[in-house]
């Protein structure tokens, strides 16, 4: 029988939360440009009709026009990204991580994975990395936000915990940066959030692309998808596995934790 139960969800802040009524489609993981800067790796849906779908609470939903024919919504708050509406078709994508509960939806399959980063595979074990970057520029999908780290990125790791998942919508991957080497180019619609575990993250309100993160003892890291070009890094490791989403697996060899 279809799934024709009421899944809820919402971003991390909870300023944003839907409905979607199953059944819904299996989950397509995208590796575009436009994904992997808004999410800070790579984005991930799931996709409803629009008549199955009712957004709930609205205070922090906003939207950007990602291209001539999709808007991307986010949380303005706590950045989170959740949606995907094309133009046209009727539906709703939704980025699996942001539900509540377990819909009975799984990872089918990739798209764009020829726009997949340096520092992972789409499937498999990551490819062996390039030539070390002494800078990488970074910075947001709108160009409102544009920094420097010292590079290269070495080690990137994978997040599953809860919140890292809320958030990308997905999972995370990032890297040790310095944060005395950051240098601005803009920072027009830099916003922050304060984690519920003390660690603040930077994003873009203007975009939603996620951008940076500072724990609570000041270790800093970079989102990996924020990085224009080369990264000279290597998925090294997923961590909070055991917080890990039950729609995927992690089957590229990794250590795991």
């Amino acid at each position: 029988m279809s799934d024709t139960t009421p899944h809820p969800g919402s971003c991390l802040c909870g300023a944003v939360a839907f409905t979607a009524t199953g059944p819904l489609r299996d989950v397509l993981g995208c590796h575009c440009s436009q994904c992997r800067k808004t999410s800070g790796h790579y984005w991930a849906a799931t996709s409803v009709p629009l008549e199955r779908f009712e957004i709930t609470t609205d205070e922090g939903l906003v939207w950007f026009r990602s291209s001539a024919t999709a808007e991307r919504g986010f949380c303005r708050r706590c950045g989170a990204s959740l949606f995907w509406k094309p133009e046209g078709e009727g539906r709703m994508a939704i980025a699996p991580g942001a539900f509540d509960d377990a819909p009975p939806f799984t990872l089918s399959g990739h798209i764009f994975t020829e726009d997949a980063g340096d520092y992972y595979a789409p499937d498999g074990p990551p490819p062996t990395p390039g030539p070390e970057q002494a800078d990488l520029s970074c910075g947001c999908l709108c160009g409102d936000v544009a920094f420097s780290v010292s590079g290269p990125a070495g080690e990137v790791w994978a997040c599953h915990c809860d919140q890292c998942r809320k958030l990308s919508g997905h999972y995370s991957a990032s890297f040790d940066a310095d944060e005395a080497t950051l240098r601005y180019r803009a920072k027009r619609n830099l916003s922050e959030y304060r984690t519920p575990g003390g660690g603040t993250r930077g994003f873009c309100s203007g975009c939603g692309s996620s951008l940076w993160f500072r724990s609570a003892d000041g270790e800093f890291s970079v989102e990996a998808g924020c990085v224009d070009g080369p990264t000279g890094g290597q998925l090294a490791r997923h961590i909070f596995t055991d917080s890990k989403g039950a729609y995927y697996a992690i089957d590229d060899g990794l250590p795991q934790e």
